[in-house]
């Protein structure tokens, strides 16, 4: 490795992930083609066959130039519904091919294929691609790298060389057979087995393979943060990042002068707050410098492997000051364009609940025979039969959805204190609706209702600024005076902190349909989602254009 350049490591953690496309120059269109296909791979001494495209495990890399179109058509070969997700992309005018099922596009169904058609725009970084249905990213997903245009330069030392690393889980089980269960039971799903670095698990868990070849170090190496959801930030240095499930994150990593015999470990492990059982096991990797020929160590050589020291598990103190680093680069270039009025004002609590059990044996494994559920202002979301999109588009949302999502909770109480008489949550598709152009902040209060937790948001079709966040209840009187209104942090996706809150801003200028979730796969499939309906503008380049004539059907 070159000691004088430094290297870029795209940090990627998410629940699940998925992958994009290779442009080399701006303003160009290229063509991509995934064919979703059974794999046959070996993790953790067992076998299976796996949900893939193009047979990688994790999928192809997708290299953008800002101002690129991308056109990827996918090809669906396997016995499940499938939609692809082009995560943090803000699909401009182009909500057709953002790709979650049942709210912007039916599911492509085996057999059938769809293309994906969309123009990355005033993005540079990493994000990255994964399944949008059920629990098929766990397999489905690859990262996303956003180049700057051709000749423009990066507001920091020039990058050697970029490597992707993803973050994701591994299951012995079928995970679609997981999910059901839980649903079916109303209790927790099992955990995962095991977490995944490019898709191995690393060499401390019991999984039979002889080395994991990786290149992402922690031990001894110090990184410098510059970019965080393909949006520029002012450079710190650190030496551990914390990436809450759907974030993404680039840094410099400065590589070192050789040191023989010594090789460092990278690793990483769950930050967990809530009350319930997780996997808390280190997937790690290595970081080798290579030899030359001259200089080569022989095989019978020693090798000292340094490990890195990781902050406990549940460090929200380490958390909460990393948090508080990431700030805009808010320069004449780079502008940090924070709504400084408010036009809409929201305050959703989120959190988990418990609902009678309705199974048909009368038999439930959540507390006291109940049915674990969550919520955003206590309404748990019911994936509708059409997609949200097509109801909006074609006027015909009657019996799809209705638009009365509420803008604060149906009752107050004491959300980080003790929990209500009735914890249960009312269940229903509804939407919020946004005029065009309008600036919406939105407060995100955590419930102790079953216990506080971290909940990372993740909202489709927009960055938005995190202006401040907090821990207990949130003090409309006193809290907003402390907003960071000059150079907040822009992202897609943001982490409520357990016990606490966040307040974020966007401006409403992307018409069309815009999913909102909890990036833990759980929650979401327990109901913590809503639904944004942006209208059209008066002009023409502000109105949703038509759907695309291979749309899938439901």
């Amino acid at each position: 490795m070159n000691s004088h350049k430094p290297l870029v490591f795209l940090v990627t953690a998410l629940s699940l992930l998925l992958e994009l496309s290779v442009s080399k120059h701006s303003g160009v269109t290229r063509h991509y083609k995934f064919n979703i296909e059974m794999q046959n791979v070996t993790r953790l001494c067992q076998s299976k066959s796996i949900v893939t495209v193009n047979g990688q495990f994790p999928g192809p890399t997708i290299t953008a130039r800002e101002g690129d179109r991308v056109v990827v058509k996918v090809v669906n070969h396997v016995q499940y519904n499938v939609s692809i997700h082009w995560h943090g992309i803000r699909q401009l005018r182009s909500g057709w091919a953002d790709g979650p099922a049942y709210i912007t596009q039916c599911p492509i169904q085996t057999g059938q294929s769809y293309v994906y058609n969309f123009t990355v725009t005033a993005q540079r970084g990493t994000l990255f691609w994964h399944a949008h249905i059920s629990w098929l990213r766990v397999t489905l997903y690859g990262p996303i790298i956003v180049l700057p245009k051709k000749g423009v330069p990066y507001p920091f030392p020039q990058p050697y060389k970029e490597i992707p690393i993803i973050f994701g889980e591994w299951w012995k089980a079928d995970t679609e057979t997981v999910i059901n269960q839980a649903l079916q039971t109303g209790g927790a799903p099992n955990i995962s087995d095991a977490f995944t670095i490019n898709g191995l698990t690393g060499p401390f868990y019991n999984n039979c393979s002889a080395k994991d070849e990786l290149f992402f170090s922690i031990a001894n190496h110090t990184m410098t943060v510059v970019d965080a959801d393909a949006v520029y930030v002012k450079p710190f240095k650190t030496n551990i990042v914390l990436i809450t499930p759907g974030q993404t994150t680039n840094v410099l990593l400065k590589t070192k002068k050789h040191r023989p015999n010594t090789a460092f470990l990278m690793e990483a492990r769950p930050y967990a707050t809530g009350p319930a059982s997780f996997d808390n096991s280190t997937t790690a990797g290595i970081l080798e410098y290579h030899l030359s020929s001259n200089n080569a160590t022989n095989n019978n050589t020693k090798i000292a492997l340094l490990k890195p020291s990781l902050p406990k598990f549940n460090d929200t103190v380490f958390a909460t000051k990393f948090s508080k680093k990431l700030r805009s680069l808010a320069s004449s270039k780079f502008p940090a364009l924070v709504p400084q009025k408010v036009d809409r004002r929201f305050f959703f609590t989120v959190g988990l609940g418990l609902n009678p059990c309705s199974s048909p044996n009368k038999t439930c494994q959540g507390p006291n025979n109940t049915m674990l559920t969550a919520s955003i202002n206590n309404v748990s979301f019911v994936m509708p039969n059409t997609a949200l999109l097509q109801a909006h588009y074609s006027n015909q949302s009657k019996g799809v959805y209705t638009a009365d999502f509420p803008a604060n909770p149906p009752f107050k109480f004491n959300y980080t204190g003790n929990p209500p008489s009735n914890p249960a949550a009312a269940a229903g598709t509804r939407v919020a609706v946004l005029p065009f152009n309008a600036s919406v902040e939105v407060v995100l209060q955590d419930t102790s209702i079953v216990g506080a937790e971290s909940h990372p948001l993740h909202l489709h079709g927009y960055n938005f600024f995190v202006l401040g966040q907090g821990f207990e209840n949130f003090d409309p009187n006193k809290d907003p005076a402390k907003f960071n209104l000059v150079d907040p942090v822009e992202r897609n996706t943001v982490g409520v902190p357990s016990g606490g809150w966040v307040a974020i801003r966007f401006l409403a200028d992307n018409p069309g349909v815009w999913f909102m979730h909890c990036h833990l796969e759980v929650h979401t499939s327990w109901g913590l989602k809503m639904a944004w309906v942006v209208m059209d503008g008066i002009r023409r380049n502000q109105k949703l254009p038509p759907p695309p004539k291979d749309l899938p059907k439901c």
